[in-house]
């Protein structure tokens, strides 16, 4: 029970990766404001948390949303009594070769996966330092953590992601940033840079299909390619979620204090 007393918002938090994160952090303690773009996921991870005894708020939206920044942290404060984790999961992909990508998708995927965690990141700041501030008064220091979700995609590129690879590698450069404005908080800002993890946006089996906002989109990868991609991984598998969450766990553990600015690549040894 390390996150006894923390309060953390993981968005993107219905399904997949994002709700594994939000259970494992749950499972050590933490108070958890979970956030989903429909209501049915959300309510899934609320009852999964709640059956195992956590404590739990749900805001249902889409990070896109200009308001939805202030939304969730006033919740975690306002609901939860505080704030002290922020993990920025939530996103989608929408390929396409750069020829055929149309403006519409670069704006839609650099949207969810980067300008939202910056107004999101942006919307905490007052907090933290305020917080901060106090707790320096009275002699005391709070590591604060935000783990931010990074792919091999936005480290080496990948083809027919140039949307989505610019948005991951963008999320690299925001953590790092905020790891220097905000040490003097006692904030640590680190990124997950997740390989190839099993869930419905890489499922082999498909294509699938998402609906976001109002759109119909196909996921999913080849099975060749799939196959492919599991002899290139030294551990032989994709990752499942529960590793996936793993990796971000330990971010936010007392025991990465002293650890800011990084990315851990979670690739079950690829090398990209």
């Amino acid at each position: 029970m390390n996150l006894k007393d923390r309060v953390a918002i993981v968005t993107g938090a219905g399904r997949g990766i994002g709700q594994a994160i939000a259970v494992k952090l749950a499972s050590h303690g933490a108070r958890i404001v979970v956030n989903d773009l429909d209501a049915e996921p959300a309510a899934e991870t609320v009852a999964l948390i709640e059956k195992a005894g956590g404590q739990v708020a749900a805001v249902v939206g889409s990070v896109t949303a200009s308001e939805l920044a202030a939304q969730l942290v006033d919740t975690a404060v306002g609901d939860l009594g505080g704030l002290d984790i922020i993990v920025n999961n939530a996103g989608y992909t929408w390929d396409a070769v750069i020829q055929k990508t149309t403006d519409e998708q670069w704006a839609a995927i650099l949207d969810v996966h980067l300008t939202a965690p910056f107004r999101l990141l942006r919307a905490v700041q007052p907090v933290w330092k305020r917080l901060s501030e106090a707790e320096r008064a009275a002699g005391t220091v709070r590591h604060r953590k935000v783990v931010n979700v990074s792919s091999i995609s936005g480290l080496a590129g990948n083809p027919g992601q140039a949307n989505y690879a610019a948005a991951k590698a963008g999320i690299v450069g925001l953590t790092k940033t905020l790891a220097k404005e905000w040490g003097r908080y006692a904030v640590n800002v680190n990124a997950v840079a997740y390989g190839v993890i099993s869930t419905r946006l890489t499922d082999p089996t498909g294509p699938g299909h998402i609906a976001i906002n109002g759109r119909q989109l196909t996921v999913g990868i080849n099975h060749d390619i799939a196959a492919g991609l599991g002899r290139a991984i030294p551990l032989g598998r994709p990752g499942t979620v529960d590793e996936a969450a793993g990796a971000a766990y330990l971010l936010c553990t007392p025991e990465a204090d002293y650890i800011t600015g990084e990315v851990l690549v979670c690739a079950g040894g690829y090398a990209f």
